[in-house]
């Protein structure tokens, strides 16, 4: 789960460097920066940002499934408490 994390981490900080790095180098140009390059550098900002939604959007659906499985398991360590204590079973206890 720890490499999940770490994978998101690394692509947005990828991204964050990309960005810095258009807008660098837009700011380097100043006013000579022809009219084709200001619309190539706005349109690299759109789609960086477009990306990093899209990087959260994936984020979000991977947190709800560890979500779900998180409760899927407490449900299922409950149900095997339960017929443990039944059958009279010990279990070890985490």
């Amino acid at each position: 789960m720890h490499k999940e994390g770490e994978h998101t981490r690394a692509r947005l900080a990828s991204v964050a460097r990309g960005i810095l790095l258009v807008v660098a180098l837009s700011a380097c140009g100043g006013t000579g920066i022809a009219p084709q390059g200001e619309v190539s550098t706005g349109q690299a900002l759109i789609e960086l940002s477009d990306a990093i939604n899209a990087m959260r959007d994936d984020n979000a659906l991977l947190q709800a499934q560890v979500d779900s499985l998180r409760v899927d398991i407490a449900r299922q360590d409950s149900v095997l408490r339960q017929v443990a204590a039944v059958a009279g079973v010990s279990m070890r206890v985490r």
